[in-house]
């Protein structure tokens, strides 16, 4: 595991701003982690950057699935784990890390009907969303999906949705920027 000591803190400040119901911090600690994982290509921050950012989807829209059955029991069980994920990265315990990220994936299967149609696609949106981040951050398409286990044409589709001139990396000096640049280098 690389950046451990990011991934603690994330985890960490994600379960305050759980108990505070803020899904926009939790949506800001999944895309800090998103560009940690952009530099590194580690699969732990990146399961980290899913895993969070699919806790901000989900407590953005509490009050409306609460009503499901299984809600209480699925959410509780997200939030022991992530307590059991944050005592295995003190711990410097990986394995522990690793199966308690698939803890919570493996809860999603233990729900019924449409929370558990709604949380799998939240998840599955999650992991393109996040593959789009790391694409734009400049990792290739290929390693990416392969690293979010989506396929590539679920990453191309999305990512040819967006506005990438919106995204600071995919930014481009005009013509009199590169000319001046050139000049200035050979002086």
């Amino acid at each position: 595991m690389q950046e451990r000591d990011n991934i603690l803190r994330i985890f960490q400040e994600t379960k305050v701003a759980v108990e505070r119901d803020d899904s926009a911090a939790i949506h800001s600690l999944s895309n800090q982690t998103n560009n940690t994982a952009a530099l590194t290509n580690d699969p732990d921050n990146i399961a980290a950057a899913v895993v969070v950012y699919a806790l901000s989807n989900i407590v953005e829209r509490k009050d409306y699935y609460s009503r499901a059955q299984g809600w209480k029991k699925f959410y509780d069980s997200y939030l022991l784990t992530i307590d059991k994920i944050i005592d295995a990265i003190e711990n410097r315990d990986d394995g522990a890390y690793r199966e308690n990220i698939k803890v919570i994936r493996g809860a999603i299967e233990k729900l019924s009907g449409k929370l558990r149609d709604y949380i799998q696609d939240v998840f599955r949106r999650t992991s393109i969303n996040r593959a789009s981040k790391l694409y734009e951050h400049g990792l290739s398409m290929e390693k990416t999906s392969k690293l979010l286990g989506v396929s590539m044409f679920e990453l191309a589709e999305y990512a040819g949705a967006k506005q990438l001139g919106d995204v600071p990396q995919a930014r481009t000096m005009d013509v009199r920027e590169r000319i001046k640049l050139a000049v200035d280098f050979f002086k």
